[in-house]
């Protein structure tokens, strides 16, 4: 186990990508379920504050302490086990997702959650309930977690296994490796109908499993997983088409997603997207001097993907053609991939937006102010439009684009200063409360952290969130981990 000290060697571990800093007395770098063990016993009995960091590529704070230690699991990076035959995979926490890829794509098989970044560990999109793009088709990181090895805040040890422990109307039970039973008192919360990360997840009769998947370190140290995979597909076809009128661009995503719905139920071979996401002028304009052969009039792009076969694949394109010559998309203009390396060139096209992002608020030295919000498919081209609205209004500069299949937005403000950037966080607040009203969700992919606190109250209620705190006092009695993170600690 590797312990750094010096103000210089933590230096890298006290902020993330979201630009919010903290401090920590030490960095712990453990090499075996044993030396976390160890760690937490300590720090329990100390009552020392412990945070749990991943890579850093978070954008909500949550990684970044605000005192006591920190843990990374920057070294229980293995691979243990790839299963072809029973498509799986085990792995530790600090795997990167994108080194995970390419091993499991050398059996034939595919990791489905795909996250926008792609250096982040697997532990921690575990921890956020991560997801991305190929979430519309997929789903998001918790329906390809199958087992977790978790230390709890006192050391001890749970293993859940999907299927294996569920709650029993509101009471869940959980047994330690060494026979302790706890027992968990579910209370009777709405979850919205969106795709969404923000706080635990608490339902009746619940598998256990789920209440650690999207807890962001506050309930245990995730230090062993087992993850479902799928056959990796035999082709996709991938395609950036640009649009003169933003309407026309949002009215494609709304029939695609319509049309990929009724082939799921209908289990016939027509359009079936994979991802369905949007980008608007701004960020056209954002990344036109990376990509110079952007259209000089274009308003909106969509990009789509679709899982194709040899048998198909002529089929499906000429579907999608002619949706996207019914809603005006330039086909002349359109970018289409013909080779892995054209799909990754797409990929770092849609990718790229969000990275700029981060670029821009770091070289300003203001926090992300980036929207995470969804809501139900009815209301979101008149939310997204009210949205857009409401920051033009204000003068601020921003960029809009986002997972439009899943009614998800991000739209980033970039503020240039700390007057611009309060004032782009009262805009932030009045889209969050827009989301509540809709029934969303205010972070559907990149959890709460220590920066949307005050939004999951706004989401949940006072009393929700106290119950919610209930459950951690009980998985962790003396508030060790992830102190401010989903809650603040003063006041709880």
């Amino acid at each position: 186990m590797i312990i750094k000290t010096s103000p210089d060697e933590i230096e890298a571990y006290i902020t993330d990508a979201s630009n919010f800093r903290g401090n920590c007395d030490a960095v712990y770098i453990p090499e075996s379920c044993e030396d976390i063990q160890e760690i937490l016993r300590t720090a329990n009995q100390n009552k020392t504050p412990v945070t749990i960091s991943g890579n850093g590529t978070g954008l909500t704070g949550a990684r970044v302490p605000l005192g006591g230690i920190l843990i990374s699991t920057e070294k229980l990076n293995k691979i243990i086990k790839i299963n072809n035959k029973e498509k799986y995979v085990i792995v530790e926490p600090g795997v990167i997702l994108d080194n995970l890829q390419k091993e499991v794509e050398k059996q034939g098989l595919l990791y489905p959650p795909d996250p926008t970044e792609w250096n982040c560990f697997i532990g921690g999109t575990i921890a956020t309930n991560a997801s991305g793009e190929k979430t519309f088709k997929y789903g998001p990181t918790r329906d390809y977690v199958e087992e977790l090895q978790i230390v709890l805040a006192t050391g001890e040890i749970i293993e859940l296994k999907r299927g294996r422990e569920k709650a029993k109307g509101s009471e869940l039970v959980l047994q330690t490796n060494r026979g302790e039973k706890i027992v968990i008192n579910i209370p009777d919360m709405h979850l919205p109908q969106v795709k969404n990360a923000s706080g635990y997840y608490l339902k009746k009769d619940m598998d256990a499993i789920d209440l650690f998947i999207g807890s962001e370190g506050t309930l245990g140290v995730i230090t062993k997983i087992k993850l479902r995979l799928v056959g990796y597909p035999e082709n996709i076809l991938s395609s950036i088409i640009f649009f003169d009128s933003e309407d026309n661009a949002l009215s494609l995503i709304e029939e695609a997603r319509a049309i990929s719905f009724e082939t799921r139920r209908e289990r016939t071979c027509s359009i079936d997207a994979l991802a369905l996401e949007f980008v608007d002028r701004n960020s056209l304009d954002f990344l036109r001097e990376d990509f110079t052969q952007i259209p000089e009039n274009a308003a909106a792009a969509v990009w789509f993907e679709q899982e194709t076969t040899k048998d198909n694949d002529e089929n499906l394109f000429n579907e999608w053609a002619k949706l996207i010559a019914k809603h005006k998309g330039n086909t002349e203009t359109a970018w289409f991939a013909f080779s892995a390396k054209d799909k990754k060139n797409l990929e770092e096209f849609r990718h790229s937006v969000s990275a700029k992002a981060n670029e821009f608020i770091a070289r300003k030295n203001v926090r992300k102010l980036g929207t995470d919000v969804a809501v139900p498919d009815e209301y979101f081209r008149k939310f997204y439009k009210e949205c857009k609205n409401l920051t033009n209004n204000s003068g601020l500069k921003f960029i809009a684009y986002g997972h439009f299949g899943n009614s998800h937005l991000h739209l980033n403000m970039l503020p240039i200063n700390e007057e611009e950037y309060q004032k782009g966080k009262e805009i932030y607040k009045q889209i969050c409360e827009k989301a509540i009203q809709l029934k969303g969700t205010i972070s559907a992919e990149h959890g709460v952290g220590k920066l949307k606190t005050e939004y999951l109250i706004m989401m949940y209620g006072s009393e929700n969130i106290k119950k919610m705190a209930e459950i951690k006092r009980t998985l962790d009695p003396n508030w060790i981990l992830g102190r401010g993170t989903l809650f603040e600690y003063k006041s709880i």
